[in-house]
């Protein structure tokens, strides 16, 4: 079959690559100049999430003091953005925040797979390092992480529970002064460069063949009908309009996997996805002192900020600010902006003082899409020939090449290999009718 996959993220070149895998011949549209430039590029650097890091549960919104929890409301907030966030917390409550979990984990398994494979197949090198250190700062903090390490526990997920004074002779840039509660080490865990991971897929598809990446071209709208799928390109600025033969590209099956860009595609069909912009924040910054810098991912467990070395730089991701959907296309502000990096900076002098040089930082923001129930939308919809694949939040990494293999199982008619409940949990049509 001919599939079109909008967006060139790492959702949409691991969907590629699963669909070239299943036969299919594919055409990528993306529309910066290349790939991964997106909420790609910003990726905090774990490659697969824990029930520690998942965006919703015990720990999300927990408190109403943004500082303690690392997510900002933004004023103004809508009726509807409430009733997105009291739907989230509805599953801190321990046995849901375990049932939707139970709904995750067959993704992030089938991810962890298809991305070991690639990786024994092309002996891929995108700055890979083991060990993440996730560290608490309060006994109460610890408390609320209670239900996701019975989950840990539950599922055999290796991993060890440590004193804040196992903690510093686990990682010696940690320090035990002030005070913390302890923290968990997952010595198999990893974490690496999202980005890079991104641009070598596309590599080995440029080598294979079959795929087409048409870089600097935005999807204005789609076409649906009974036998085919068709997208429409939007002008390019200072272009001369072309002849609409040219504009429209044909296939059997289109992949929406364009992230913040996905909803008003989807909303041109009727489709009309509760999902919502979470502002996520990222800092590179030198290493100012050697000795002082981590061997090992450090995560702060509550704030969700992570601080990961690549080479002799650490990026720092988190930070995130919690909108309004129709705020998307407005800028955030510089006080809120200042505000999350100052989480980012904070987080840092807290955990692993005088490892960066904040001040010599290169920022970055970009917008990720979380769903009500923490799950990303994956799968059929609408149309026997459209497919979606969206809203995996911070965690896109962790789920993307799992989700691509799912979009090709369904488009190549193969039954995927997850249970059911997991695939009915990732449809669009659990948001209801007219949503």
């Amino acid at each position: 079959m001919d599939v079109i996959v909008i967006g060139g993220g790492i959702a949409g070149v691991a969907t590629a690559y699963q669909l070239r895998a299943a036969g299919h011949r594919v055409c990528v549209v993306e529309r910066h100049a290349t790939v991964a430039q997106g909420a790609t590029y910003g990726h905090g650097g774990t490659v697969l999430p824990t029930p520690l890091d998942v965006w919703f549960g015990p720990t999300f919104m927990a408190s109403r003091q943004n500082a303690k929890n690392g997510v900002i409301s933004k004023p103004g907030f809508s009726g509807p953005a409430r009733q997105f966030v009291k739907k989230l917390a509805a599953l801190q409550e321990p046995d849901e925040f375990g049932h939707q979990y139970e709904m995750l984990r067959p993704l992030i398994e089938s991810s962890r797979e298809a991305m070991a494979d690639m990786e024994a197949r092309f002996g891929y090198e995108f700055e890979q390092a083991s060990g993440l250190l996730y560290l608490v700062r309060s006994a109460q903090e610890w408390q609320q992480l209670q239900p996701a390490l019975g989950l840990l526990a539950l599922h055999h997920v290796p991993h060890r529970v440590l004193t804040p004074a196992e903690c510093a002779a686990y990682e010696h840039s940690v320090r035990t002064e002030p005070e913390f509660a302890g923290g968990v080490v997952f010595d198999h865990e990893r974490t690496a460069n999202c980005p890079l991971f991104t641009k070598l897929i596309k590599q080995t598809l440029d080598n294979q063949g079959g795929v087409q990446f048409m870089l600097g071209c935005e999807v204005s709208s789609i076409r649906l009908d009974g036998q085919r799928a068709a997208v429409e390109l939007a002008s390019r600025p200072g272009e001369t309009s072309r002849s609409r033969e040219v504009d429209v590209i044909h296939a059997d099956a289109v992949v929406v996997a364009a992230g913040q860009g996905s909803l008003a595609l989807l909303e041109r069909l009727g489709l009309r996805l509760p999902l919502y912009p979470l502002r996520i924040h990222t800092l590179v910054a030198p290493i100012a002192h050697e000795e002082c810098a981590p061997h090992v991912a450090i995560v702060d467990a509550v704030k969700r900020i992570t601080i990961s070395r690549m080479n002799h730089r650490l990026r720092i991701a988190g930070g995130a600010v919690l909108q309004a959907a129709n705020q998307l296309d407005k800028p955030l502000g510089e006080a809120l902006t200042k505000e999350a990096l100052a989480l980012l900076g904070q987080a840092t002098h807290d955990w692993i003082p005088g490892a960066a040089r904040i001040s010599a930082a290169l920022p970055w923001e970009g917008v990720k899409l979380l769903s009500p129930d923490g799950l990303p939308v994956v799968g059929n919809a609408l149309h026997p020939r459209l497919f979606v694949n969206v809203g995996h939040g911070p965690a896109g990494w962790g789920l993307a090449c799992g989700a691509g293999k799912l979009v090709a199982d369904l488009i190549s008619g193969k039954t995927p290999d997850l249970p059911a409940e997991t695939l009915a949990a990732l449809q669009a049509e659990r948001f209801g009718q007219g949503v």
